[in-house]
């Protein structure tokens, strides 16, 4: 594959764990805008422990994931009581409140003779972990998707458990859910924690991608599309927010047919399907019907 292929399959791949985590959250009933600030913190603290500390990328990921999914609960833990639009406000200013701290962030050590880190709004330069252990961009490229496999095939498994069905039950009706005997703040504060940490592993695969993040990454405009990528892709399985990130990075952004258009483009699409559509092209409906049929996309 040329470089450009390569290029957009990565971000396809990278964009997609942010869209999954989205997507948890959404068959949850919860709607979040602030899932980039936990995309964030995964990129910066697998960022520091390669770069500053020289920390292998398994375990700077394994650290990303579990500072992710603290940071996620915490905001759970203080905006959970919240419902509706209430909420997504409220994920959007933690976010928002995220990206002015990695503005604010400066813890810099000399690494070679070099000093590297964190820099506040100058962003982190010299997270180089991939070029130093000789990784060339298609064997990322096969790494990003290894992992996002074992992530999907793991959210295609829970969809069959009673644990997925009580997730949708919850997102459905957390009324009739709770009448049952169902803790829904528990399981709720578990998902948010989760989606957090699913965010981060992304994150932290893209640092070591790009090499240098900055702040003005991980903006709201991050969180949109993130949110957007699993309502456009369905919520019926873990499939749709990957075909949502295809849509518009792949088909969109990858194509010189929508150059300069494709934000118009993508917004008219949301908002199109959002009207016909509004559980997303692989709805509930849409993948019990291919579940029929043999096709097991659930």
């Amino acid at each position: 594959m040329d470089g450009y292929t390569v290029g957009v399959l990565t971000n396809i791949g990278l964009f997609s764990f942010l869209a999954l985590s989205a997507y948890v959250l959404l068959v949850a009933g919860e709607l979040s805008f602030g899932q980039q600030a936990f995309f964030g913190v995964g990129a910066y603290t697998a960022g520091v422990a390669t770069a500053m500390f020289g920390w292998p990328l398994a375990a700077a990921t394994a650290a990303a994931m579990a500072l992710g999914g603290l940071a996620a609960l915490l905001v759970g833990l203080s905006t959970l009581r919240l419902r509706g639009l209430y909420f997504a406000m409220a994920t959007l200013a933690a976010a928002e409140m995220a990206r002015i701290l990695f503005e604010l962030l400066r813890w810099q050590r000399e690494v070679n003779g070099e000093r590297v880190g964190p820099d506040g709004a100058q962003g982190f330069r010299g997270i180089r972990w991939v070029f130093e252990h000789g990784m060339e961009a298609g064997g990322f490229l096969a790494l990003i998707y290894g992992v996002l496999s074992v992530l999907v095939t793991a959210l295609l498994v829970l969809e069959r458990s009673r644990l997925g069905a009580t997730l949708r039950a919850v997102g459905l009706d957390p009324e009739q859910a709770a009448a049952v005997g169902i803790d829904i703040h528990r399981i709720k504060l578990g998902v948010v924690s989760a989606a957090g940490a699913v965010a981060a592993l992304g994150g932290a695969l893209y640092a070591h991608h790009n090499t240098y993040v900055e702040p003005r990454n991980f903006d709201i405009m991050l969180g949109v599309h993130a949110l957007a990528y699993a309502l456009v892709g369905g919520l019926g399985t873990a499939l749709g927010p990957l075909l949502g990130v295809a849509l518009d990075v792949g088909v969109l952004e990858g194509s010189q047919v929508f150059a300069g258009y494709r934000m118009i483009v993508f917004g008219g699409v949301v908002a199109l399907l959002l009207v016909v559509r509004p559980r997303g092209l692989l709805d509930e409906q849409i993948v019990n019907a291919l579940t029929r049929r043999g096709w097991g996309l659930r």
